[in-house]
């Protein structure tokens, strides 16, 4: 309960300064942490752990999101993009907070938003311990090993140029 609680007091301050982007690795996980294991739910309630989509020889791109977050509807262009041109290459992740929002309005909401994605939802605020998430919009990128080659928060981070460090 206390990490969500400074997760939201962190959050609510960055909404209240305005802030629309924060320069990549000036937040979050350190470049080339491995990317830690965190017990999480698919959308239809089912147990799952983060680390099942991370590594195993394939980058991952992972987003910790929210229905509501402004960041995040603006990052999504660039995310569905991404999507389809590195599909293929690239796994991509949707980790929904429960901050503000259950599990079925994250299913709704998937219906039409980041298709092609595998998402999780966070119930109990693991993965967004773990990954030492600052803010919703947080885009954190794995290299084939599992390691973080970058992390980054706000609606206009360059998700292409970010990839293109992981996909050759």
């Amino acid at each position: 309960m206390r990490t969500l609680s400074m997760f939201r007091r962190a959050l609510g301050a960055l909404l209240l300064l305005g802030a629309s982007s924060v320069a990549a690795q000036d937040t979050g996980l350190p470049i080339g942490t491995v990317g830690p294991a965190a017990a999480l739910e698919t959308l239809d309630g089912t147990a799952a752990n983060l680390s099942s989509v991370v590594g195993g020889g394939k980058p991952t791109l992972i987003e910790f999101w929210a229905t509501w977050c402004p960041n995040c509807r603006q990052l999504e262009p660039a995310l569905d993009a991404a999507q389809r041109r590195y599909g293929n290459q690239v796994r991509f992740v949707g980790v929904a907070v429960s901050v503000n929002q259950s599990s079925e309005r994250v299913k709704r909401y998937v219906t039409e938003h980041l298709r092609g994605f595998t998402h999780f939802y966070d119930r109990r605020g693991q993965a967004v311990t773990n990954y030492d998430v600052p803010a919703t919009s947080y885009v954190v990128i794995l290299d084939k090993d599992g390691k973080v080659v970058y992390g980054g928060v706000g609606g206009d981070q360059d998700i292409a140029r970010a990839l293109a460090s992981v996909v050759r």
